[in-house]
């Protein structure tokens, strides 16, 4: 079980489901950071990368999409594994992205796709 000392930022406006998100996360035995829009996530990034991204992409400030950019493109930053957690109807499927998850998403399936990204990473190390 991958959890231990592994930080997830979890980048939602929505309070309730960033609730739901944090508590099935630190039951799982993870460190949580959240963000309600999408320049307090950058932020968050910069001063203390997490070990995975759990992001919305319908945010105010900046959306996920720009976020999901600016990740992806920060010369500085390690890689960071994000999970798109979204209820856009959109084509995601060809997102450079570790998963997408469509909402409504169980807590359960959040922490699984969480813990799988983690375990990705580390075999690839």
């Amino acid at each position: 079980m991958v959890a231990g000392g592994k930080t997830i930022l979890i980048v939602e406006d929505d309070r309730d489901l960033r609730r739901l998100y944090r508590t099935a996360l630190l039951a799982s035995g993870f460190e949580v950071k959240e963000a309600g829009d999408g320049l307090s996530a950058l932020r968050a990034i910069d001063s203390n990368p997490p070990d995975v991204v759990v992001l919305d992409l319908a945010l105010p400030m900046l959306n996920g999409h720009v976020v999901r950019e600016q990740i992806q493109s920060h010369a500085t930053t390690r890689h960071i594994p994000i999970v798109i957690v979204t209820g856009s109807d959109h084509a995601l499927n060809n997102l450079p992205v570790a998963s997408v998850l469509k909402k409504p998403v169980s807590a359960e399936r959040l922490v699984w796709t969480v813990r799988n990204c983690l375990r990705d990473v580390e075999a690839g190390s």
